[in-house]
């Protein structure tokens, strides 16, 4: 008797957990709108790319004039995510029903989910022709997981600066490719 009473309790709490867990920080209303970035107070991704390429014991190829030109952008289609996330110097981030929309250069959007959804995947199909990200509020900073086609990921942490003039992001990306992560910072600044 005493068992069952302990487990419905337990069980109680982490129902209370989950749904405090869920619940939207009251400042994400302040994540959205224009960003354009801050290329003084960010990293230079190709400099992030080589340091694992460089730690990973790959020899890279990027000559002095190669500097600052966005080398190691491009690849195959299913790492766009990677470069859209690292590379392109503007975001617009939206609300959306159960979602935040970011929107990148040249029109490329990504939803960002924010209900606790799952993504059902084939044993048979691994692979999938979408990119996928969730994302939570926690201790004042958007917490992102990102799921790219390749197979790879990215951990994104998302916070305001300055009362909200700046957002800062700092990524883990991991392509699946690469045996080593990428770390990177990009600060943006409020352009609406």
């Amino acid at each position: 008797m005493l068992s069952f009473f302990l487990r419905a309790l337990l069980i109680a709490g982490l129902s209370c957990l989950s749904v405090l867990s869920q619940a939207q920080d009251p400042a994400s209303p302040a994540l959205l709108g224009v960003w354009r970035i801050n290329v003084q107070l960010s990293d230079d991704t190709d400099d992030q790319v080589e340091a694992a390429l460089k730690k990973s014991g790959q020899k890279t190829k990027r000559g002095w004039f190669e500097k600052n030109k966005e080398y190691y952008r491009g690849g195959p289609p299913e790492q766009e995510m990677y470069d859209r996330v690292s590379y392109d110097k503007d975001l617009t981030i939206r609300s959306g029903d159960n979602a935040y929309q970011f929107e990148y250069n040249d029109g490329f959007i990504r939803q960002v989910f924010t209900d606790n959804r799952s993504r059902a995947v084939s044993l048979t199909d691994a692979s999938t022709d979408t990119d996928f990200s969730l994302g939570h509020w926690s201790a004042g900073k958007f917490e992102v997981e990102g799921h790219p086609r390749d197979g790879g990921s990215t951990a994104e942490t998302y916070q305001l600066l300055e009362g909200g003039k700046r957002l800062q992001v700092d990524f883990l990306i991991n392509p699946s490719s690469f045996s080593e992560t990428v770390e990177l910072r990009r600060v943006y600044d409020r352009v609406q």
